[in-house]
């Protein structure tokens, strides 16, 4: 499913969204890529796209762009464990 930002702002996934809630908790980008079965350049490759899309320059501020343009809490959102390791 994808969601839109704002209008005007390009759609964030929810692929996307897990990655952000991954971020904000603090993890790596090989940590990442170990929760959600996808490779540490796969994770770059999203965090290089949602910079564009947040309009930030630096990985650690997407979280709080995500939050400022969306209403949505990365650091409150949690992640279901058994469906997180079973992506590819």
């Amino acid at each position: 499913m994808v969601n839109v930002i704002s209008e005007g702002h390009p759609p964030i996934t929810d692929r996307q969204r897990e990655v952000i809630a991954l971020i904000a908790a603090g993890y790596s980008n090989e940590e990442v890529g170990e929760r959600l079965g996808i490779s540490p350049r796969t994770v770059k490759a999203h965090c290089d796209t949602l910079r564009q899309k947040l309009g930030v320059t630096r990985r650690r501020h997407l979280p709080l762009a995500y939050r400022s343009q969306t209403g949505d809490d990365p650091f409150a959102q949690s992640l279901d464990p058994a469906r997180a390791g079973s992506r590819g």
